[in-house]
């Protein structure tokens, strides 16, 4: 980075899973990067239980699921919900529930591993203090931190808050946050010796809704959603005596003879931060967007965020991205936050509204006895129906494009010179991937002044049994490290040249 001396390329905040992404996500793509958290070490504590379909194949495309310790597949479920009414999610072609069963600990520990094996510099007992004037039109950030050893400053190009729905840097670099407040208090806890029935998609009573799942001999993870309870501040102790009168007063269960190993609350606030980019101060996560957990969408969320930004904030840092590249993070991702506050507020509505939701209950049971309805809701809770705008600006009409174009590209086999592989292991160093389907010297030539940025692999397609040829057709396809399709063969012969220098900058400099 020219001008200002920087101690690192990107700073980011937040040890979670969207920060852990984000920090490995930035070391493959050649950035610096160093990672504060301001607690000392890992809570232990797990909200969530899993990820959904896309978050899963995220993970995959980095070569992170045998990592979880379940060999090359984790344990999915076909059947999914939406506001406690269950379908069939593999009405929809590749998709699924997404993983069950997977604490977020576990999570959190496979990605804090994989970043620092990659060479993240993270950095616990770290809390972020305040922000520095400058970060609007300067050409760095600074931050100051309180440590175990004193204050210390740190300065980077860039400043990543994943610090959650509490975020110190959005609210630092003054950040918009519009939404929703709370509407209702709801409890969390993980509970032993109390000897549940399974209640895993939810009881509604009069007086609230209780979920209780087995987590292990022994311990039962509850969710308490009693009606009429007043917002409370997420910050505030929770005790088990308070989750046990909630869940009697709901059930008319008596459980305050066992014990919890923790205790949380939650809320149906929802807020969506108006900007992701604030000149060098960017966010990601729960630090942009909050919501009432449905479906484990808030991790997988906050990891797809990751994979979006990390590479172009890395290309950016080392002076390989076009002028605009870093602005498509807002532009690709905000209104993929937009759904999701659509789609959990809905969920809200059906699930927690009581008596006065009943018909829209019934109403979706019957909509759900329809394919078609239940492709459309598997592929919003699953993310897979995301699709970016991936033409450049003021391009004509793309009604009429590829199906795949802005799309993610599903795992397909592929055999070629160097034997079988597939469309997620070639994303394994997050690098972008052309795909030469057709042998086709010309489309290798035009990618060679690309060359380590963009990996051109020929290959043919292999398709599985039982799944759809989604590269029939194609003669090549240029897949980003985000898995997202930006260029396929049935467009302008020139139209290649673009998007590279598009998404990979200017190829007579590569």
């Amino acid at each position: 980075m020219a001008g200002t001396a920087v101690d690192t390329d990107v700073i980011v905040v937040g040890a979670g899973p969207t920060g852990l992404m984000l920090a490995g996500e930035l070391r493959l793509g050649g950035a610096r990067v160093t990672l504060v958290e301001r607690l000392t070490e890992p809570t232990g504590q797990s909200r969530g239980l899993g990820f959904t379909a896309r978050a899963m194949e995220v993970f995959d495309q980095r070569g992170l699921l045998p990592r979880f310790g379940q060999g090359d597949t984790l344990a999915v479920s076909p059947l999914g919900h939406f506001g406690g009414v269950q379908f069939d999610y593999t009405a929809l072609e590749d998709a699924h529930f997404g993983a069950r069963g997977i604490p977020q600990s576990q999570t959190e520990a496979v990605l804090e591993d994989w970043a620092r094996r990659l060479g993240a510099d993270i950095r616990r007992g770290w809390e972020v203090t305040g922000l520095s004037e400058g970060f609007l039109d300067g050409d760095h950030v600074e931050i100051t931190l309180a440590t175990p050893r004193g204050p210390r400053r740190l300065r980077a190009a860039y400043l990543v808050g994943c610090d959650g729905g509490q975020s110190a840097v959005r609210k630092a670099a003054g950040f918009d946050f519009p939404g929703l407040p709370a509407g209702r208090t709801m409890f969390l806890a993980d509970v032993v010796g109390c000897h549940l029935e399974p209640r895993f998609l939810g009881e509604r009573l009069p007086h609230g809704m209780v979920m209780a799942a087995p987590l292990k001999e022994g311990v039962d993870r509850i969710i308490v959603c009693p009606h009429g309870t007043p917002a409370r501040d997420r910050d505030d102790t929770v005790t088990f005596a308070e989750v046990a009168a909630a869940w009697q007063h709901i059930t008319g269960e008596d459980i305050s003879a066992g014990s919890a190993e923790w205790v949380s609350s939650f809320s149906d606030a929802t807020r969506l931060a108006s900007q992701y980019r604030r000149g060098r101060v960017l966010l990601a996560g729960d630090a942009a967007h909050i919501h009432l957990p449905a479906g484990g969408q808030g991790l997988s969320t906050g990891v797809q965020d990751a994979v979006n930004l990390g590479w172009k904030l890395a290309a950016t840092v080392r002076g390989t991205a076009g002028a605009h590249l870093l602005d498509t993070y807002h532009g690709e991702r905000h209104p993929v936050g937009q759904r999701l506050m659509m789609n959990t507020r809905a969920q809200g509505t059906v699930f927690l509204g009581g008596e006065q939701s009943d018909p829209l209950r019934a109403l979706f049971a019957e909509l759900l006895a329809h394919d078609a309805v239940k492709k459309h809701l598997a592929g919003i809770v699953s993310h897979l129906d995301i699709r970016y705008d991936v033409t450049a600006p003021h391009t004509p009409d793309t009604a009429g494009a590829h199906p795949l174009l802005g799309r993610r590209l599903a795992k397909r086999p592929l055999t070629g010179a160097d034997g079988e592989t597939d469309t997620f292991r070639l994303l394994h160093p997050a690098r972008g991937v052309l795909l030469d389907l057709a042998d086709d010297p010309a489309v290798r030539e035009t990618a060679a002044r690309w060359n380590g940025r963009v990996d051109t692999v020929t290959a043919a397609a292999k398709p599985a049994e039982g799944t759809t040829d989604v590269l029939a057709g194609l003669d090549a396809v240029l897949v980003r490290p985000d898995g997202h399709v930006a260029w396929t063969s049935d467009g302008s012969p020139h139209a290649l040249a673009d998007a590279l220098d598009r998404w990979f900058g200017d190829g007579r400099a590569a």
